[in-house]
């Protein structure tokens, strides 16, 4: 069932509470927002409801962290790329935030302070649960309807992203429908070939897409780039230096070995595996084939022998879904495989890319109109492509079940 639409919400001068994502890199010494591309990404829905007063629930890191901060600058940088103003409030339901809200007219925008600062949005809990909290019920009394534009925290299970759908009578922003939509797209009527390329250092989550897509007969195609890659080559019996080796051990994925290799047994002619890396030796580049990798130099890039042959692979390609680097991409020297991987990608007919890192060097080399689609959410996005459900669009989809 798909969710529900803001057109179908008549929100028009209604009070509309909105989760959004705002969560950025921040420097936590002057409070300053080093990248606002996920502000950038929701103003279209912010427009979409400008007939209405729109309350903004959204967070900005989580307790611990050095950025887990209020959002006095996140209410300034919107109003500037808004062009209207955008009023901070510094409580998140108390009777400052109330009164607030109340006091609202058509067309204004409010901001309410880190809804992470309230201990029990830092709950994973089902939607039920959710539906009960204090938070839910005090946010929900406070606005008529609830549009989620929180892609990026879609894979979350919090009461505002579950709860909050249960509450009230709710709808996808335009952001959420986008990603969905695309997305979904993946597994029915991109063009084929379709080729995954799996890398990066979130080994478990690649291993859950690559088994989905290929079962499903999803991918034609996966290849394996970066820590992903070098789980494969040991899965097929490739030594890879005691420094890499070590890297998966301390990351936890030994376990990971176990489950590529059965990948590899199903399915070794539609898995990519690069055939040459290159490492860091005497503090420079040297390159090897896969089966002559020095025992005590890190794998930090593809060699150009592989990187070759995974461009022309994706040359080939109908839909490219790209997630996760080649290697270590912040050293210049080693850079070069995830950059010409995603230069050959934004070359395709289709082409999705994660969020996260690979998100950042797409901006850095200014190829993003290139691409079909840039997801803003990487845990969200690569949770989607195992074929589970986000807990956010499920949300979603029982609202409009229950309010019609």
């Amino acid at each position: 069932m798909p969710i529900g639409t803001i057109k179908e919400l008549g929100a028009e001068g209604k009070t509309v509470l909105l989760r959004l994502d705002l969560n950025s890199p921040i420097d936590p010494a002057t409070n300053l927002i080093l990248d606002d591309k996920r502000f950038r990404e929701h103003l279209p829905t912010i427009r979409a409801l400008s007939g209405s007063r729109v309350v903004i629930v959204t967070h900005q890191s989580r307790p611990g962290k050095k950025d887990f901060t209020t959002l006095e600058a996140h209410a300034e940088k919107l109003e500037h790329l808004l062009g209207k103003p955008v009023t901070y409030v510094d409580s998140i339901f108390g009777s400052h935030a109330r009164d607030s809200v109340r006091a609202m007219k058509s067309g204004d925008i409010l901001m309410l302070e880190n809804v992470r600062f309230n201990a029990e949005e830092n709950l994973t809990l089902k939607p039920e649960e959710a539906k009960k909290t204090h938070l839910v019920k005090k946010l929900s009394s406070m606005a008529d309807i609830f549009v989620n534009d929180a892609f990026g925290t879609a894979h979350r299970s919090q009461p505002t992203v579950v709860g909050l759908p249960l509450a009230m009578r709710s709808a996808g922003g335009l952001l959420m429908e986008k990603e969905v939509f695309t997305l979904s797209k993946v597994f029915s009527g991109a063009p084929r070939p379709v080729c995954m390329v799996l890398g990066g250092t979130k080994v478990d989550d690649s291993i859950d897409v690559a088994r989905h897509v290929l079962e499903n007969g999803i991918a034609d195609q996966v290849i394996v780039i970066g820590v992903v890659a070098n789980v494969f080559l040991i899965a097929a019996g490739y030594n890879i230096g005691k420094p890499s080796t070590q890297l998966i051990a301390q990351l936890k994925y030994q376990e990971e070995i176990g489950k590529a290799k059965e990948i590899l047994t199903r399915y070794r002619d539609r898995v990519v595996l690069p055939e040459s890396v290159a490492v860091r030796e005497n503090n420079r580049r040297v390159e090897y084939p896969v089966a002559k990798i020095p025992e005590d130099a890190p794998v930090l890039d593809l060699g150009m022998d592989a990187l070759a042959h995974l461009v022309q692979t994706l040359k080939k390609a109908g839909t490219v879904v790209f997630n996760g680097p080649a290697g270590v991409f912040e050293d210049k020297d080693f850079a070069t495989g995830t950059y010409e991987l995603l230069r050959a990608a934004s070359h395709v007919e289709f082409s999705v890319v994660g969020g996260g890192h690979t998100a950042a060097v797409i901006e850095k080399l200014g190829i993003g109109k290139d691409f079909t689609h840039i997801s803003t959410g990487g845990g969200a996005c690569i949770e989607f492509l195992t074929g589970k459900k986000l807990p956010a669009v499920d949300a979603l989809e029982q609202s409009k079940k229950i309010f019609g």
